[in-house]
């Protein structure tokens, strides 16, 4: 009943074990559903791109486990394969605990682990290792390791006396070549539009998988959940009125739960994709706007230059709902600094600028202070933070109010975002499709501006 894909830690190789399955499957005309731990973006975009089938993520903390539960039950059972991609070590969770880590996801969904270890410079010290994360919590089965950067054929022999030394399954070795190199940026894995000579890549992996993975054995631990029974996922309320809404995508905003676009087009808000980057005007029949994270940063002279883009916000941003997360706030400022410090004009609704600042990382705990598009006050939600810009400058006035108060598991409580009627906007990101509260107010701001 599918697995995890889980590692000793970050950066070890989780997303390059999944991407080369996933090109073997294709390679054999089968498709296969991938499912992302945690509040990650980039990752589920790479798995998304190779496997042409959108990978969903399944996050305990933001969440919770019945939606988890269904939506892995559901989606994975309507592919002839499926898996889950961990996130950073087995066991790393909220703060110093394990809660929302991989290692509960797998205990939640009663699924086998496939460790994948960075076995550079490691030899028999790989035991100590892997013994120490099977013996950690007796709950989870690990069904094997795959062992990841090796050198040679004889350090290759070495590691696989070292497994059958501990009574550990192999299920394979993925050489250190340039073939598996995959490019990273600042906040992890590079955008999946980045990705050069994509087909000759998966052919590639496919090949890799073939020579390098016990093949057999992954065809066992891929296969789906039962899918017994239809499940109504997202909330869908029937109704005669169309309100279509825009939501920015493209090379700059591309930070967004696959889940949201199906939630807003149930619940009669069809979306219409608008490129910022390109210098288009908001379409005329949009009663909302959704701006999601991203690279603004690294596209800002170009967004600086998008003029008729930055006045149409401008204009839209009098008249009707605006939702902006992170990059999408920053494009909503006065400025942004871009990688190199330079300062490009933005489109100015919101008082602030926006520089290169030290990595924010956390869920975190908001209870809104003042009314948005998607809140009242008093409202509590749960999002997440991961972003390396800050804001600077900052101020409020008559038009526009703080958001909320926000803290995590070890932070005091600060103010954070800006709002108004019709602007939300905060370097929190949300997942609407298990908020009821979030579809519930954005829906009622729409519906009262259209």
């Amino acid at each position: 009943m599918a697995c995890v894909i889980s590692a000793i830690s970050s950066n070890s190789g989780k997303t390059l074990l999944s991407l080369v399955l996933i090109s073997w499957l294709k390679s054999i005309n089968k498709t296969v559903q991938t499912f992302k731990a945690g509040p990650d973006y980039l990752d589920p975009q790479q798995l998304t791109a190779v496997s042409n089938n959108a990978c969903r993520n399944l996050d305990l903390i933001l969440s919770g486990e019945k939606w988890v539960k269904e939506n892995f039950i559901y989606f994975g059972g309507l592919t002839d394969y499926s898996f889950i991609e961990g996130v950073m070590g087995l066991f790393d969770g909220i703060g110093s605990s394990s809660k929302g880590s991989t290692a509960e996801l797998a205990k939640v969904l009663s699924l086998p682990v496939v460790l994948i270890v960075d076995a550079r410079g490691k030899a028999a010290s790989i035991a100590a290792l892997i013994k120490g994360f099977r013996e950690h919590d007796k709950e989870l089965k690990i069904a094997g390791v795959v062992l990841n950067n090796v050198q040679t054929i004889r350090h290759e022999k070495i590691l696989l006396e070292v497994l059958d030394q501990i009574n550990v399954k192999s299920l394979g070795c993925l050489p250190s070549c340039q073939d598996l190199y995959l490019p990273a940026r600042n906040l992890g894995l590079a955008p999946a539009h980045e990705i050069q000579d994509l087909k000759i890549k998966v052919k590639k992996w496919a090949s890799i998988a073939k020579d390098y993975l016990d093949i057999e054995s992954f065809r066992k631990l891929l296969l789906p959940p039962n899918n017994n029974k239809a499940i109504n996922l997202l909330p869908k309320k029937e109704s005669g009125l169309i309100h279509p809404i825009a939501i920015a995508e493209d090379k700059a905003f591309h930070f967004r739960y696959q889940e949201t676009k199906e939630l807003l087009e149930g619940n009669g808000m069809p979306t219409i994709t608008w490129k910022p980057l390109e210098n288009e005007q908001i379409p005329k029949e949009a009663k909302g706007l959704i701006i999601p994270g991203g690279f603004p940063e690294q596209y800002a002279h170009q967004l600086s230059n998008s003029t008729i883009s930055l006045n149409s916000i401008k204009m839209f941003s009098k008249k009707f709902p605006i939702y902006a997360e992170c990059g999408g706030m920053m494009l909503l400022g006065k400025s942004i600094f871009d990688l190199e410090g330079r300062e490009h004009s933005m489109a100015g609704i919101l008082p602030f600028k926006a520089k290169k600042g030290n990595l924010k990382v956390g869920y975190r705990e908001a209870i809104s202070r003042n009314k948005s598009p998607i809140v009242t006050p008093g409202n509590k939600l749960i999002g997440h933070e991961f972003h390396r810009w800050e804001i600077i400058k900052k101020s409020y006035n008559s038009k526009i109010n703080r958001l909320w108060d926000i803290k995590d598991w070890n932070m005091e409580v600060k103010n954070e975002g800006f709002c108004n009627h019709l602007i939300h906007a905060s370097w929190i990101h949300l997942h609407w499709a298990s908020s009821p509260l979030v579809l519930k107010n954005w829906k009622r701001s729409v519906i009262t501006y259209a």
